[in-house]
């Protein structure tokens, strides 16, 4: 009896490790389901999601693993058909199932959170005005073993309109309907709306931000991978919202002033705009169809057209 009391606890414990070992490589895994890093406040949004994975993959094999072990090693025997043990009134086994996962909720409210606020995220309370006490601050994440990035420097106004996004550089005080960025510089948007609410989102930066009409809203982060990415609006802004996206150009700080220097020698001239060009083909039909929009605002004037 003591012999097989000490197998089922070798039994245990070899499983748990089992567990604990895939649930951590499956985690690991999880960095490569997502975009690369392209800001240095993308760890943050990593990290968490690969403790949200690591946990879930431990929580399922767990169960499974323990469902798989009762049915393997403890079926009934062939033709047996009578009743089990009946146990009921375990106390410590009710509060055990039950503070687990409390402990679990509390756990990774409390880490999102604590990501939440590094990430700067501006919500309601912050918009509206009203009294903050946690003191949130823009986003900034340093990755470990890195040198000291320098503090904010470049500062940029984005204007969301339906369905535009222009970019104003005060530096030369030009426009663009591309997002162009230097590399590992500190990087500060002053977002504004035009009309409605909209969304300021860059997958590979992992930010987002809502703007609000008539909020300024300053957002900070750093980015750290020279590359092309793609900002979208993640807010649902009317008819042609899938078609307000842009490009955003991370490149050296060199090739950034570069560019800035070249489009100040253009003249502003309308961007194109595929909201407008399909109202307007839309508009142009004899045989009008699906509902009344709003028409798109008019192509804006920029430097550099992109």
């Amino acid at each position: 009896m003591k012999i097989q009391k000490i197998l089922n606890i070798l039994t245990l414990l070899t499983g748990a490790i089992a567990v604990t070992i895939t649930s951590l490589w499956i985690g690991q895994q999880a960095y490569s389901w997502l975009p690369p890093q392209a800001a240095a406040e993308s760890v943050l949004i990593d990290d968490l999601i690969s403790f949200l994975v690591t946990l879930g993959a431990f929580i399922f094999l767990g169960v499974t693993s323990t469902l798989m072990y009762s049915v393997i090693f403890h079926r009934a025997v062939k033709d047996d058909f009578t009743d089990g043990p009946a146990i009921e009134g375990n106390i410590t086994l009710e509060v055990v199932w039950t503070a687990i996962p409390i402990l679990l909720v509390l756990w990774i409210a409390g880490y999102s959170y604590q990501v939440y606020e590094q990430m700067g995220i501006q919500g309601p309370s912050e918009l509206v005005h009203l009294h903050n006490p946690l003191g949130m601050q823009s986003a900034y994440a340093e990755p470990k073993d890195a040198p000291a990035l320098a503090e904010p420097v470049e500062k940029i106004d984005v204007l969301a309109k339906q369905w535009a996004w222009v970019f104003h550089y005060p530096e030369r005080d030009v426009t663009s309907t591309e997002l162009h960025l230097p590399s590992d510089r500190r990087i500060r948007l002053a977002l504004k709306s035009q009309d409605v609410l909209h969304g300021f989102y860059i997958p590979a930066f992992r930010l987002k931000q809502d703007i609000i009409p008539n909020h300024a809203i300053d957002f900070e982060f750093t980015p750290i991978r020279p590359g092309k990415y793609s900002l979208t609006d993640s807010q649902y802004s009317g008819t042609y919202f899938a078609t307000m996206q842009a490009n955003v150009i991370v490149e050296s700080p060199e090739d950034y002033q570069q560019w800035l220097a070249k489009i100040a020698t253009q003249k502003p001239s309308p961007a194109k705009n595929q909201a407008a060009a399909e109202y307007a083909q839309t508009s142009n039909q004899s045989v009008q169809t699906g509902w009344v929009t709003v028409p798109p605002a008019a192509p804006p004037l920029v430097n550099s057209p992109g």
